[in-house]
């Protein structure tokens, strides 16, 4: 498992070594195209090293060609990876700004669109929300949100947050709730090493957002967060 996981992260870090200097010149000629692709490439590579096996059902929910928001339930660091790199098309993430941190990657994802949040101010938060909005209907990019905003310590769904459901609703891009089983076993909160095992993405049917006033806002949230639960409550077969 430590040998694995070491593996994994020293592919990891001799890739972003060996791109330094083509992302620096990329961004001075904003050429973005490429970066997005091989940041999935990437991340089902390590997967591979890692005897991480993922199975994606409901692809025939993904909406093509259109802007999306993508919600899914938060129980491991694997949940955002994994969803990105199995969502196709041009994914943006609201993430968490300590992410950004991270030498040569974090100035990579800023420089891809992921929208960094700082949750500790609701001002903040409500900033990084207008700057996706703007971004969806700039672009019609798909966002990936996780509504609980943080992992789960015990796997268990939490409560769900509204900020990402106030960005549906202001672009008006209906929301994908997804499901992933699995992460947790795999590395749970506090974990340092990566087990080997199956990961389950599931992406279910789209769930309308545009019209949701402030009143009808709640009922939303329980109907995507509902939607979730009933998924996870399920036996895999």
């Amino acid at each position: 498992m430590k040998a694995r996981t070491l593996l994994a992260l020293l592919f990891l870090v001799a890739l972003v070594l060996c791109l330094t200097v083509p992302l620096l010149a990329c961004m001075a000629f904003r050429f973005r195209r490429p970066w997005l692709p091989l940041g999935k490439w990437a991340v089902r590579t390590a997967a591979r090293f890692l005897g991480v096996r993922v199975e994606v059902h409901g692809r025939e929910n993904v909406i093509a060609g259109r802007a999306a928001v993508y919600m899914g339930n938060h129980s491991s660091i694997l949940d955002g990876p994994l969803v990105v790199a199995h969502i196709p098309g041009r994914v943006r993430v609201i993430i968490k700004r300590e992410a950004f941190r991270l030498p040569v990657v974090g100035m990579g994802m800023r420089f891809v669109g992921f929208v960094p949040v700082d949750r500790k101010g609701s001002e903040a938060g409500r900033a990084a929300i207008e700057k996706a909005v703007r971004t969806i209907r700039g672009t019609g990019d798909p966002f990936v949100i996780f509504p609980e905003g943080t992992r789960s310590f015990d796997g268990r769904l939490q409560r769900f947050r509204k900020g990402g459901f106030f960005l549906a609703a202001e672009s008006g891009a209906p929301i994908v709730p997804v499901v992933v089983e699995g992460t947790h076993a795999l590395m749970p909160r506090g974990a340092w090493f990566i087990k080997r095992g199956p990961v389950r993405i599931t992406l279910l049917p789209a769930i309308p957002a545009a019209g949701t006033t402030p009143d009808t806002l709640p009922a939303l949230v329980e109907r995507v967060r509902g939607a979730i639960a009933r998924e996870l409550a399920k036996e895999t077969p």
